[in-house]
């Protein structure tokens, strides 16, 4: 198939069209069977979302209607003329083989099926999603039933039913997410919108009668776009799943990080993990030790995973644990050592001659061993000169800077001084705690550059983790050690 232009922030991207999986995020064509104008149904949500922000063609199919408003409907997708790339259904589930029959025939190569009432509901939908599975065996690919879909925020594809009102939608950026679960995935968009990450690509893939998280991690790993990929993940759920998502995550860590928060821990969740998606969350020991293997980074929860995949996504590799931590708090200074210690981070501390240097630019109150605490009488000059003498050095390998900004003494260019920093190509976050317009735009202004900013210091600390852990991982593969 031939190239497709698409743009990203004012770019032309040519995106090869080679697979159904390129046609599920970037079909030129997309038919919504169920399609209707009614405000704020899964089908009139959808519907909406395509119209007005999707950059392809889009055909409505619902007999109810002819034609509303101006806009077309077909009575079937088999009426409709021209070639249609991707087909969502949002049916009763009874319909659903029969219209995905239709889809094959049309000649569409891939469908999302919005659809519940499958094999998460019992017997009954079990014995339907496997009528539905006879009917599509590789005839078309499906993603779903019992899913919400596709957010791509580079085209305007969005099957995500849930209005903007309610979920919020991301700019476009380099994380992508592989969410078992719709409602999870919903408000995670919505999160990451109102904190302005950009999430470039969301997926949610519900029952996976056939595309699966390993499908979709192969896939993203090709998509240069996509710097960092994160994964909610509730179980497995066929024979084998297992070795093949391990041989998958091997290969795409090697390429880029991965970071996955395993829902469903203890026996007290798998019952809910089962009847949510039909899925089963396992003794989750094994699963733990198969993430640790993949080399993949694991989070506690998914505030955690994106704080992790903010700082993978914009900052180089550390070469090595040692953090300078800089701070106009002395308490804020303790609670990050504690944070870094717990993680296995150091917190080196500076050569006598080092700290000399500090000592006679720096206020008498300074503390110059590091943590360097500038206290409240900290300027931005006085983190500039501590990061231009100490970061360039070999004694670190990156910085947690806190920047209180109620102190009178600091200024928005503090953050240009940050941002300069990076010239130094070492890992550097930043922690800022306040709620005012001017802490906001100072946040703002770091978040936009490429510095990610945490309201916590064991958030930052994580981060910092993540990074050297995914060091040490591409240390193995390319023959050395972080």
């Amino acid at each position: 198939m031939e190239p497709q232009s698409q743009v990203q922030s004012g770019k032309s991207v040519e995106l090869t069209i080679t697979s159904p999986l390129d046609l599920l995020f970037n079909p030129r064509s997309v038919a919504i069977i169920g399609a209707t104008p009614r405000e704020n149904s899964v089908g009139g949500v959808i519907t909406k979302n395509l119209l007005t922000k999707f950059k392809g063609k889009v055909y409505l199919v619902n007999p109810k209607y002819d034609e509303v408003n101006g806009t077309k409907y077909y009575k079937s997708v088999l009426d409709v003329q021209d070639e249609v790339d991707l087909c969502v259904i949002a049916v009763p589930a009874p319909a659903v083989p029969k219209v995905t029959d239709e889809c094959i025939r049309k000649g569409a190569k891939v469908t999302i099926i919005i659809s519940g009432g499958f094999s998460e509901v019992g017997e009954e939908g079990a014995r339907l999603e496997e009528e539905l599975k006879k009917v599509a065996l590789n005839r078309i690919r499906v993603l779903g039933p019992n899913c919400i879909g596709v957010y791509n925020a580079f085209n305007g594809l969005d099957t995500f039913f849930l209005p903007e009102d309610r979920m919020g939608r991301p700019k476009p950026g380099p994380l992508a997410l592989i969410s078992q679960s719709g409602a999870v995935a919903g408000a995670i968009l919505d999160w990451a919108a109102r904190r302005n990450i950009g999430v470039g690509l969301a997926v949610n893939y519900g029952n996976k009668l056939d595309i699966n998280e390993a499908e979709l991690l192969e896939y993203l790993a090709k998509d240069s776009r996509i710097k960092v990929i994160v994964m909610y993940m509730e179980g497995l759920k066929y024979p084998g799943e297992g070795k093949k998502l391990l041989d998958v995550l091997r290969e795409v860590v090697g390429i880029k990080p991965v970071v996955v928060y395993k829902a469903g821990r203890t026996k007290a969740a798998s019952g809910a993990v089962k009847s949510h998606t039909a899925a089963l969350a396992g003794n989750y020991e094994i699963y733990r030790a198969m993430l640790r293997q993949a080399g993949v980074i694991e989070a506690d929860n998914l505030t955690d995973a994106f704080d992790m995949a903010k700082a993978l996504a914009t900052q180089p590799l550390p070469r090595g644990n040692r953090v300078l931590v800089i701070t106009d708090s002395g308490g804020m200074g303790i609670q990050s050592v504690d944070a870094l210690d717990t993680r296995g981070l150091q917190v080196p501390e500076l050569s006598e001659s080092l700290q000399e240097i500090l000592r006679k630019q720096l206020p008498p109150l300074a503390v110059t061993r590091n943590p360097i605490d500038l206290t409240g009488s900290a300027t931005d000059a006085m983190y500039k000169f501590v990061l231009d003498t100490v970061l360039p050095t070999s004694y670190v390998d990156m910085a947690l800077i806190i920047a209180l900004m109620q102190i009178p003494g600091l200024t928005i260019n503090l953050g240009n001084y940050i941002v300069e920093a990076r010239r130094f190509n070492k890992p550097i976050v930043v922690v800022s705690f306040g709620g005012n317009e001017y802490v906001a735009k100072f946040e703002r202004h770091l978040e936009e550059s490429g510095i990610p900013v945490y309201h916590a210091p064991h958030r930052a600390a994580k981060a910092l983790w993540a990074l050297y852990e995914y060091a040490k991982i591409k240390g193995a593969i390319r023959g050395w050690v972080a």
